[in-house]
């Protein structure tokens, strides 16, 4: 009886949406649409419903499947800045009048969109970055507009979002997303066209949340992983989890209340988080990209930008794991915006563009290094970018405060590879190393005026001539067999846009590497002050 009555209610759940007509959750007053690509609208009608958008001199018509679902594709627009509706209307009469039933989307615009998702350095706002009160006062951009997609993990894909287009303003800009908007007030100056964002991120979230399941577990090298995260996720105890924090509640709070008693200074422990609301934000394995991203598809973007990889950190096993979690990440979100998302199936795109912000320096961290070599390798994936940090970190403070240098640098990216504009977005990063007696020589792309950040010498550089095998526990307390190198300080020069390193003691050198540490010195940049990415070479 109990499933008889929950297929019931499934059934008047859709046919009651069926029955109105609906456009995404994505499509709000004061959007900003894309310009120079055909425009992906979607919604939701009466079964073989004829619906009709009209939208900057266009007029089309679709008609919506059996399931009520329907799609279509305004023809390719130039950029626009002045205000327009987009009117969606239906075949069916509406309820109270003989009239088709409308949809009016009011103050639309038309020029770049651009997605970012990742976590709370990607969800860190305006308010809360460097200079803020300056920044909220001078955010008079109009032409800029947020949409902050609100909804929660889910268990299942969802073909919905949730959020609300808004126009920039001192008003509004305190909540946006600090990268983004950066990024796009750096875009809208250069390319005088407006810009749209759509931040979908949540803090303290693994990459293995924003990835697909099935896509994680066609991958060899993910699979293991992956069902491991899932059993570990069913396993979960609430009962016992919410008993624990509220022991932990009670004795932070007790604390609290002693030194207040005892007129001493506050316990600086912050409260204890309930896991219970922590894991409906974050979710299991695939559970944010159900909730946060495919209710986002096929709306059509200029491209992605990501900032993640803190929550990967915490085990050189995991770091090493996340190549292949970016590339796949990569790889599959382009496949669904690309004509192969769940249901939207008749949609093509281009390649999208992707570029990542690698980890900066940070003292805090864990296996932070291993991270960064990730993001590095990541890159082999076509198509891609990654803006280096090494400079704008704070080793006290895994958020960042200016992420006015960030939102720039991802500007740069952009305006290189996606615009074609002569500028450089990238610090320098190797591309190989010779090895010449006692010496070491690397070369590096994006090199260009390789100079010394201080002035004064070049420091981070290290190098080895012997391997130890040491033993070690991994991320599940196995004792396993690591080589690890006998690396000792270097000396390093710049000479033709290279870097030779050598070191006193080192004879017969087999490994360099550089920047090696969570919060490493960093002097190594191009003449355009853009920060080399950490790196190691070595011989297994």
């Amino acid at each position: 009886m109990k499933k008889f009555l929950l297929v019931l209610s499934l059934a008047l759940a859709s046919a009651l949406r069926a029955a109105n007509l609906e456009c995404s959750g994505v499509f709000t007053d004061h959007m900003v649409l894309q310009r120079e690509k055909a425009v992906a609208v979607w919604g939701w009608a009466d079964a073989n419903e004829t619906v009709t958008v009209e939208f900057n001199g266009q007029k089309k018509t679709t008609k919506a499947s059996t399931n009520g679902k329907w799609m279509l594709k305004l023809d390719s627009m130039k950029a626009n800045a002045n205000s327009q509706k987009l009117v969606i209307k239906g075949s069916t009469p509406s309820t109270d009048s003989a009239k088709p039933r409308e949809l009016v989307f009011e103050d639309v615009l038309i020029g770049e969109v651009w997605l970012g998702s990742g976590q709370s350095n990607m969800d860190w706002p305006v308010a809360r970055s460097a200079n803020p009160d300056v920044e909220k006062a001078a955010a008079n951009y109009p032409l800029i507009r947020e949409f902050g997609e609100k909804s929660q993990s889910h268990a299942e894909a969802k073909d919905n979002c949730k959020g609300k287009w808004t126009i920039c303003s001192p008003e509004t800009v305190s909540g946006y997303s600090a990268s983004l908007y950066f990024m796009a007030r750096e875009l809208h100056k250069e390319l005088k066209v407006p810009v749209g964002i759509i931040k979908s991120s949540v803090g303290g979230t693994p990459i293995e949340n924003w990835i697909d399941i099935d896509a994680q577990l066609a991958v060899p090298e993910l699979k293991e992983h992956t069902e491991d995260r899932i059993k570990s996720w069913k396993a979960f105890d609430e009962v016992k989890a919410k008993a624990k924090y509220e022991l932990e509640l009670a004795d932070w709070k007790a604390a609290k209340e002693k030194a207040k008693l005892e007129g001493q200074p506050e316990p600086t422990a912050k409260a204890p988080t309930d896991p219970i609301v922590k894991r409906k934000g974050s979710g299991g394995p695939g559970e944010l990209f159900n909730g946060k991203i495919t209710g986002l598809i096929p709306f059509t973007i200029r491209g992605i930008i990501w900032y993640q990889g803190e929550a990967n950190s915490y085990s050189i096993e995991r770091g090493l794991l996340y190549h292949t979690q970016l590339s796949t990440l990569v790889k599959d979100w382009r496949k669904r915006w690309n004509g192969e998302p769940t249901f939207w199936n008749k949609l093509r795109n281009d390649e999208l563009p992707f570029c990542w912000a690698q980890l900066p320096n940070y003292a805090g961290g864990s296996q932070w290094p291993t991270l960064r070599e990730s993001q590095l390798k990541a890159l082999s994936v076509s198509n891609t970018g990654m803006i280096t940090t090494m400079d704008i970190g704070d080793k006290n403070d895994i958020h960042p405060k200016n992420k006015q240098e960030i939102g720039r640098r991802f500007a740069l990216w952009a305006l290189n590879t996606v615009y074609g504009k002569k500028v450089e977005y990238s610090g320098p990063l190797p591309t190989g190393r010779e090895i010449r007696g006692s010496k070491v020589i690397v070369s590096f792309s994006h090199a260009n005026g390789l100079k010394i950040r201080d002035g004064i010498e070049l420091k981070g550089f290290e190098i080895a001539d012997a391997i130890i095998k040491t033993k070690v526990l991994d991320e599940n307390k196995k004792e396993v067999e690591v080589s690890e190198y006998m690396y000792v300080p270097a000396q390093a020069v710049i000479k033709d846009n290279k870097v030779v390193i050598s070191a006193a003691t080192i004879t017969k050198p087999i490994a360099v590497r550089y920047a090696w540490a969570n919060n490493p010195e960093c002097s190594l940049m191009n003449q355009d002050n853009l920060p080399a990415s950490p790196f190691r070479f070595e011989d297994k």
